[in-house]
């Protein structure tokens, strides 16, 4: 006869019952699509990089956030390659940029998805940097001006939420501050608060067409072996009036995701990156593992980390799973 006590085998016989206890419920509400806007009209063009990502004009961007709010999505994040880029990144703050297009294109079509405008300077700046060049420096107070004005705009053109994501710091309460004083206090501010210079954004890159000119952006995103500056960095745009936090890239940093989840209650976002999510991709086409199982595992565990909702290029795969079963 066995002498066992504890057998944790019971809760793992059947389906039912491992679905019973389990303790991080990945759900499609936990979802956030990025989309990148691209001009011209009926422009679906796939990034090489990135499989099932696209380049979208604005009309295919209205379509794909209905088609992935039907999908059970409640949310998109919308990023623009505007037509033409210049040193202090006019189109990104333009009344009529390809991002403010595209935030009330979709506004149109599906009225009631929760629309997020990244708030950031590389997409329209002609050197690539997140801020103004000067000596070959970015300056960080003469770039939150910039970063406030495209706040603003993108929110008088309808979006629910900005995401500042240049790592200049006080860009959160510069951002606050003009929203504010714009009479658009009720829009909700996700900020990058901890953003890491890493290899993991080189797809993105090409899909945002966003790769810096000249060096790179160490000098104001974090070093990948720092955790308590992470911390600092949180607590700074919470005291400068963050509405959500947010930890990038997620999978390659789940333990910074942890302590931000353990020391601040403000809801927080992790960004499932394109490195990460081509990792996955590359595998799958090779055979070499299988690739939802793949992708709900890495969504489930950066849920299980602390995430309130996670951006990622598999949400409305995800989501069609997760509701398919």
């Amino acid at each position: 006869m066995s002498t066992l006590t504890h057998r944790p085998r019971r809760l793992r016989r059947r389906a039912g019952v491992r679905a019973l206890v389990r303790e991080a419920r990945l759900a499609p509400e936990n979802l956030i699509l990025p989309l990148f806007a691209c001009p011209g009209e009926g422009v679906r063009r796939e990034v090489s990089s990135m499989p099932g990502v696209f380049n979208l004009s604005v009309d295919w961007v209205a379509r794909e956030s209905a088609a992935a709010f039907e999908a059970g999505v409640p949310a998109v994040i919308l990023f623009g390659l505007p037509e033409s880029k210049d040193e202090t990144a006019t189109g990104a703050y333009a009344e009529r940029g390809i991002v403010q297009e595209a935030i009330r294109a979709v506004r149109r079509e599906v009225p009631d998805m929760v629309v997020i405008a990244d708030t950031c300077l590389c997409e329209y700046t002609s050197h690539g940097h997140c801020g103004v060049i000067r000596g070959g420096e970015v300056l960080n107070d003469e770039s939150l001006e910039l970063l406030a004005r495209t706040a603003v705009s993108q929110a008088e053109a309808g979006a629910d939420i900005v995401a500042p994501s240049a790592m200049m710091d006080g860009q959160v309460g510069a951002i606050r501050e003009a929203l504010d004083e714009a009479g658009l206090e009720h829009v909700a501010i996700m900020s990058y608060a901890v953003k890491y210079a890493s290899a993991f954004y080189g797809p993105f890159r090409e899909a945002a067409d966003s790769a810096p000119a000249f060096g790179d952006r160490r000098a104001y995103q974090m070093d990948a072996a720092n955790a308590r500056e992470a911390m600092r960095e949180a607590e700074l745009d919470v005291m400068e009036g963050a509405d959500f936090l947010m930890v990038k890239p997620a999978v390659a940093y789940l333990d910074i995701l942890r302590q931000v989840r353990d020391r601040f209650d403000l809801p927080l976002a992790a960004y499932h990156v394109s490195g990460e999510y081509a990792m996955i991709k590359a595998a799958a086409r090779l055979g070499w593992m299988d690739e939802k199982r793949a992708m709900l595992e890495t969504l489930t565990s950066i849920k299980r980390a602390g995430a309130d909702v996670i951006l990622t290029y598999y949400a409305v795969e995800a989501a069609r799973e997760l509701r398919g079963r």
